[in-house]
């Protein structure tokens, strides 16, 4: 029994190396994370990956780990709030490979976090900016490129904003996060028509290095709430995810095997938040 079950597992891992054959995918915060760990992943799949990230030794790293598996990767230094890089980038790599299938709108930070009377204006500005107008910008400039043939974009969100609240300081972060997932559903009617599907993910605690763009402040102090959680605070699996576990999830909704699904988002917190 227990080798059957292996041979099966191990022909549903062989079957992935085919699902994005042949296709192009485009990742925003390509070098580290999730977005890292989606970009290999959809790289395994058969895509041919485009990476946006600032310049960093990281992103270069993904690069040549993906060229090492015999496909097609290019990086594109951009910071996602510049709609001039942006669309730059954009173009280019799909004028590199041809089209343009897949977009992973992954980039994002914490930033400030803070009392709403002690956050700036330039702080506020700065997580909306990276965040949601990066979102905005990355799809923007990707559907020229994929009316043609439909294909799929996967924006990331969060629980925070959404199913979770107790982020004290996270304001800005939060709103940015909610604003994700409506952006989502009026992406996904309008270009519905495109054969574009368009999902949100919502990951709960995950190990990434996203709490090197966080800037908490002193005065948060003021507004905490003591939160009581059960022993654990991830039920599923007592401890935060790994970013691979949401690279499962990215390339389901990126591949045909989501074909009918579109303008929803996907928890994936190991029941975090149903506590």
């Amino acid at each position: 029994m227990n080798q059957r079950l292996d041979d099966e597992a191990r022909r549903d891992a062989h079957s992935e190396d085919h699902l994005l054959a042949g296709k192009t995918a485009l990742v925003t915060g390509a070098g580290s994370g999730i977005g890292r760990a989606s970009a290999l992943k959809l790289a395994r799949a058969g895509a041919n990956v485009c990476l946006l990230d600032l310049i960093d030794e990281r992103t270069e790293d993904v690069e040549k780990e993906i060229r090492g598996m015999g496909r097609e990767a290019e990086f594109y230094d951009v910071n996602v709030s510049d709609p001039v890089r942006m669309e730059r980038a954009i173009r280019a790599a799909a004028e590199r490979f041809g089209r343009l299938d897949v977009v992973f709108a992954n980039a994002g930070i914490n930033g400030t976090l803070a009392p709403i009377e002690d956050l700036t204006p330039e702080s506020w500005d700065e997580t909306l900016g990276i965040n949601l107008r990066g979102t905005f910008l990355t799809v923007k400039y990707a559907v020229p490129h994929m009316k043609g043939k439909g294909g799929s974009i996967v924006v990331t969100s969060s629980i925070n904003g959404n199913r979770k609240f107790s982020g004290f300081g996270m304001a800005a972060y939060s709103s940015s996060k909610a604003a994700q997932v409506a952006f989502t559903k009026m992406a996904a009617l309008e270009l519905a028509r495109y054969r574009i599907r368009v999902n949100a993910i919502c990951p709960g605690g995950i190990e990434t290095n996203i709490g090197d763009s966080t800037k908490s402040t002193k005065e948060l102090d003021k507004i905490r709430i003591p939160v009581k959680y059960p022993e654990g605070s991830q039920p599923l699996e007592h401890g935060p995810g790994k970013p691979e576990q949401v690279a499962d999830l990215v390339l389901f909704l990126a591949s045909d095997r989501s074909n009918h699904i579109t303008g929803t988002e996907v928890y994936i917190d190991g029941a975090e938040t149903l506590l």
